[in-house]
C-alpha cells in the first residue's frame, strides 16, 4: 500500500511494501533505449530521474519525474486494475513501460493526457519472477494534477484536485468518500447544542475529531487530503515529507504473514530543479540526487542504491 502527493511544486510518494526488491534512485539519460514488448523502441527521448530497480538493464520506475517538470507514480490497486489484449490503432504497453513511456515524451499533464487517450495497457509480465502489478497512477506538473485508473473500458483519466492518492477503493469513490469528513476542521471546535450543554474543550485539535487514523488505503486518503489542504507551507520540501509523514506506517504497525509493511522509502521531487530527495525507513536524513547533476548525453544508465543506514548528529 502506498500515498502520493502533489504540493505546490513537489511531488511525492510513500512505499509501502513488505520486502525489498533493491530499490536505488535511477537517472535514465535521453540517450539510453527504452525497449518495448509491442510498440517502437524509443531511443532519443527526455532524461528521467526516481526510484525503482533495474532488472536486465531496464529501469523498473516506481515514480520518477522527467527534465520538464513531469511527475508519475504508480500505487498498487489490485482487484480493481483491468489489462487488455492489444488492439490495433492503439499503443500497447506492458504496465511497467507505462511511466517511462510517458515521462520520455510528455513535458506536461497535458501532453500526457492526449498520450494515454491511445494508450492500450496489456498485461504481459516483465519476467516469470515478475508479474504484472495491478496499478492506478498519478500524474503531476507545477500547475495541476490528474488520477488514471485502468479498468474494464480502458484508461480513466480524473482530474485530481486534492492531490492524492492512495489504493483501492476507485479514486472517484476516495473524493465521495471526503463528504463524510467535510465537517472537520483545525480550528477549535464550536458548540452547535442548545445553550443548555455547556462544553469543556479540554484539548487542542478537536476540530478534527472523526479524522481515521487507521492504516487503510481509504483512510490515508482522507487523512493526507486533510493535513495537505491545510498545510502552511515552509516553502521548501520538508513541507510534504512532514505530510507524507502522516500516512507513513512504523514497523509492527500492519502484519502480513511472517511479515510486516513498512514505509520502505519516502520521496519526493522538486519539479523545478528536478532535485530527487528521499529518505528510507532506517534513516531519518534526507537524501538527494539532481537529475541535471549527471550526464544526460551518457548512453549508460546511472543507479544509487538507497542509503539505509543510521545517521544521528550528537551535540555533545
Amino acid at each position: 500500500m502506498c500515498t502520493a502527493i502533489h504540493f505546490n511544486k513537489y511531488a511525492g510518494r510513500n512505499l509501502d511494501i513488505e520486502k525489498s526488491y533493491g530499490e536505488a534512485v535511477i537517472i535514465t539519460p535521453r540517450k539510453y533505449t527504452l525497449p518495448h514488448r509491442r510498440a517502437d523502441n524509443l531511443d532519443d527521448h527526455f532524461a528521467l530521474i526516481g526510484i525503482g530497480t533495474v532488472s536486465r538493464g531496464y529501469p523498473l520506475y516506481y515514480d520518477a519525474a522527467n527534465e520538464h517538470g513531469l511527475y508519475m507514480a504508480g500505487l498498487n490497486y489490485v482487484g480493481n486494475a483491468k489489462y487488455h489484449a492489444p488492439k490495433s490503432n492503439f499503443t500497447n504497453l506492458a504496465p511497467y513501460e507505462l511511466i517511462p513511456y510517458i515521462l520520455s515524451s510528455c513535458k506536461s499533464v497535458c501532453e500526457a493526457e492526449s498520450k494515454l487517450a491511445k494508450i492500450n495497457l496489456v498485461d504481459i509480465p516483465f519476467s516469470r519472477e515478475l508479474p504484472s502489478a495491478e496499478l492506478h497512477f498519478i500524474l503531476a506538473d507545477k500547475e495541476r494534477a490528474i488520477t488514471v485508473e485502468p479498468d474494464e473500458n480502458g484508461l480513466n483519466i480524473y482530474e485530481n484536485k486534492v492531490g492524492i492518492l492512495s489504493n483501492n477503493p476507485s479514486f472517484p469513490y476516495q473524493m465521495h468518500n471526503l463528504n463524510n469528513y467535510a465537517a472537520l476542521t483545525n480550528e477549535p471546535i464550536i458548540n452547535r447544542f442548545p445553550e443548555v450543554v455547556d462544553f469543556d474543550e479540554y484539548s487542542r485539535g478537536m476540530g478534527a475529531l472523526g479524522l481515521p487514523g487507521d492504516l487503510s488505503s481509504e483512510s490515508r486518503f482522507v487523512r493526507a487530503a486533510f493535513h495537505k489542504l491545510h498545510h502552511m507551507p515552509n516553502g521548501d520540501v520538508t513541507d510534504i515529507f512532514h505530510l507524507l509523514s502522516t500516512v507513513a506506517m512504523p514497523h509492527g504497525s500492519l502484519k502480513l504473514g511472517e511479515d510486516y509493511e513498512i514505509t520502505a522509502y519516502s520521496s519526493a521531487v522538486n519539479l523545478n530543479s528536478l532535485t530527487y530527495y528521499y529518505k528510507t525507513y532506517g534513516s531519518t536524513s534526507l537524501c538527494s540526487a539532481s537529475l541535471f547533476n549527471e550526464n544526460l548525453s551518457s548512453p549508460s544508465l546511472v543507479s544509487y542504491p538507497l542509503v539505509t543506514l543510521k545517521d544521528v548528529s550528537s551535540h555533545n
